[in-house]
Order: structure tokens, then sequence, then C-alpha cells
């Protein structure tokens, strides 16, 4: 005779058991779904939340899944929000505005743009331009060659946009001649006296606009703004600084030389740090901001014959903090606010920081678990890792700052298209509303001797 089931507690026998299980324990995916967030230091904070709605589970998996999912979801944001770097952010003086908020249009600021500069011009930047006057209290005079933007505008569907624009008299257009290729020498803009860039430049020139933003040949922007506004008395060399992330979200770094000069002598390095200094103090509001000379080591007898010969310089001058020699792994660490090199040294790291994001993107996705797991997890992180991604990447961020010319020049990134003309505008507003040419003025003034007397 075989012997009687145990009883069950609750008086169903083995059926009853499995009945009572069912309503208290989660299935094997709820249960997969919670090991795998445990394993994963970026969301912890997920396991109470996805553990209280797992053992909750009476209504079944499906309604538990998807409550589960929508929680994650939103403490995803949360857990990652944090470590998301916007290089804007202090510029953007008071965050993202949309569409409907009230501008002064007594408050709005000229600025020239180049719209034939660029891989993509005249249509993209045009586009740019036309999202930049509604967020940004901006009117925009833009210069292109008449043909080309009238073809671009019909192609891609601007005609009622820029004709409402150019009514309210946010957008005027000015025409010009035969633009400055991409793959042109910088010299051309001598021979090109009508082209895009100097047009734009003159309007500077002219007092017509506070500011000019090209996207184009970077060496012909550089080229025509020697040319047509001339370099700040005291000033050698103009530099080009660009915004670098740290590891601290609410703080950049500023690198000059990024690309405008190859080779340089140690007074030039010297410049480039008075440069960054005010506009580190002035545009991203840093106090004192801290200087640093990018080195193989933090000790002063290290470097190359360059960095031998700027060190002192940089010691002896009391009109910046100068933090000591910068190591490449330092650069990003939040202990300096500006770094100066030459512009081959910061070429090289702008372009390794511009590939820093796609590869760190690409990396997580390869060590996602795969399968069920890996997809699930993919679908939670996926938009956080992509903004992530764009916020290291340089190429997102709009653009850079000509320092050293008598005028505020924004230089973009070729490929850019309308979001990134929109954050190099918004750079160019808060460079322009700052007063930074006024205190660029006086270093040239007060700095003229201390150029002659380093060389």
């Amino acid at each position: 005779m075989n012997p009687l089931p145990p009883k069950d507690p609750e008086g169903g026998g083995r059926e009853g058991r499995r009945f009572v299980a069912n309503r208290t324990k989660p299935n094997r995916t709820i249960r997969r779904l919670v090991i795998w967030y445990r394993r994963n230091a970026a969301v912890t904070s997920l396991v109470g939340t996805a553990t209280a709605t797992a053992t909750g589970a009476a209504s079944g998996a499906a309604s538990v899944a998807g409550s589960m999912a929508g929680a994650a979801t939103n403490v995803a944001g949360s857990v990652l929000q944090p470590l998301v770097f916007d290089p804007l952010r202090r510029l953007q003086q008071g965050g993202h505005t949309g569409n409907g908020i009230d501008i002064d249009d007594r408050q709005r600021l000229w600025v020239a743009v180049d719209g034939m500069g660029g891989d993509h011009a005249p249509g993209p930047i045009l586009e740019g331009c036309l999202r930049a006057v509604n967020l940004l209290p901006l009117r925009i005079r833009f210069v292109a060659e008449p043909a080309l933007l009238h073809q671009a505008v019909e192609t891609m569907g601007l005609g009622h946009d820029l004709e409402e624009a150019t009514q309210c008299g946010l957008i005027e257009l000015v025409p010009s001649g035969p633009s400055v290729g991409m793959n042109e020498e910088a010299t051309v803009v001598r021979r090109k006296r009508d082209a895009s860039i100097n047009v734009a430049m003159d309007l500077v020139k002219q007092g017509k606009a506070t500011a000019v933003y090209s996207a184009g040949n970077s060496g012909a922007v550089m080229a025509a703004a020697i040319f047509r506004l001339g370099r700040l008395a005291g000033i050698d060399r103009p530099a080009i600084g660009a915004l670098f992330p740290t590891k601290d979200p609410s703080q950049q770094v500023l690198v000059l030389d990024v690309g405008a000069n190859m080779d340089c002598k140690p007074e030039w390095l010297h410049q480039f740090a008075l440069l960054g200094n005010i506009y580190s103090r002035d545009v991203l509001q840093v106090q004192r901001p801290r200087i640093g000379l990018v080195n193989i080591g933090e000790e002063e007898c290290k470097g190359n014959d360059l960095c031998l010969r700027t060190h002192p310089l940089l010691v002896g001058d009391d009109r910046f903090v100068f933090a000591g020699n910068c190591e490449g792994r330092d650069i990003l660490s939040g202990d300096f606010d500006v770094v100066v090199c030459d512009g081959f040294t910061g070429n090289v790291l702008l372009k390794f920081l511009e590939s820093v994001g796609s590869v760190l993107l690409d990396v997580l996705r390869a060590e996602l678990p795969r399968g069920r797991r890996g997809k699930v997890g993919s679908a939670f992180l996926r938009s956080n890792l992509v903004r992530i991604k764009k916020r290291l990447d340089h190429a997102e961020h709009g653009g850079a700052l000509l320092l050293g010319v008598d005028g505020i020049c924004v230089i973009g990134h070729g490929s850019s298209r309308a979001l990134s003309v929109v954050s190099a505008l918004r750079l160019a507003h808060s460079a322009a509303s700052h007063g930074v040419m006024d205190d660029l003025h006086a270093l040239g003034e007060g700095s003229a001797g201390v150029a002659t007397t380093c060389g």
C-alpha cells in the first residue's frame, strides 16, 4: 500500500502547494532579471524595486514584468543621469529652452553665420539657425551663395520657416560669392574676397554682428579671422580652445591650442594661458582658474625643450594660478580648469576624445549579457548609453572658440548639422554676453611688454 501524501498546511495537498508556490514565488524570468541587476553596479538601486515587485506577483507574470519594467526605466534615468556630462550646461543660462518661451527682442544679439561652411552646408546650417532664433536671444545674418541657398531651402522644405523668420527680423540673408572649399588651402581667402567666410568676418569688423560662426575649413576660418579682424595686441598667435569633459559633471576643462598652431614657442603657450584664464573666468564663471601645462611628468625638470622653457614663464606670472604640469591622465581629472599645449598635441587629444564615446558604447554592448538577459538590459540602458556617447563626443558640442583675434569667433565641426549649430550659437552668445572682448583687450594692452621680453 502506498503511503498517503503528507497533508498540506493549507489543506490542498501537492496541488495546493504548487498553487501557494505560484502565488508567493516569482517566475524564472523575473528571478533572472533580479540576478542580472544585482550583477551590474550601474543599476544596483534597481534591485530593491525589482525584488519588491517580483514578490508581489499575484496578478501574473505579464503584469509583474510590465510594472517592473516601468519602475526600472524610471529608476534607471535617475541613476544614470548624474553620469551624463553636458559641457555647455553652465553656458545655457537656465537650461534648455523650448518653443514658446518668451524672449525679449531688445536683448537679442546679432551673430554672423558662414552659411557655406561645412560638409553639409548650406541646408543643415540654415536649419540650425532657424532653431536657434527660437531658442536663444539672437538675430542672425546668414551669409551664403543665393543660388545654392535657394536650392537647399527647396530641398529641405525650409521656405515657410525662413520666410517667417525674415519677416520677424530674426534672420537676414546676406549674399556672397564663391565659397572656400573644405579641401582648399587656407590662403585662398586672400583671392576669394567675397567668399562667405570673409563677408561674415567683415560684418563683425563693421560692428554689424557681435560674433561669427563657421563650420568650414578651420585653416581658412583662422586665416580670415587674422586678415579681417586682426590679432589682439600682445598676442602673437591665436589659439583654438575646446571644452573637454571631466569626471565632475558640473565642470569642464578648456584645452588650447587644439589645432591652430602645430609648432609653438614658449611665449605662445604663455599667451594661451592668459587667454584661457580670461575665458574660463568670464564665460565659465570659474573664480580662480587653475592653469596646467601638458607634460609627461609632474616634475618641472621633465618634458621636451618646449615644456622646459615654458614652465618658468608660467610660474613667474602672477596674473593667473599655475597649478603645475598636467600629465595626460590628469587632463580629465577635474584638477585643472585650463590646460595649454601646442596645436599638434591638442589636436591629437581632441581627436582621441572624439573616439571615446563610440568605443565606450561598443565595449558596453559587447560586455552586456547575451540572450534574453542582455536584450532586457539593453532595452533599459540603450538610450542612456547613447546620450553618454553623445556627451563625450566633442562634435556634439557645437564648436570651439578662436581666442586671440579681435572678435568673437566660433569654429564648428565640419560635419555639423542643425543640433551642433544651435550649440555653437549658444556658445557664441555666451561669449558675447559676458564681455569677454573687453577683458581680452585689457590683457593685450598689459601683456605687450611681456610678449616682447619673452621673445
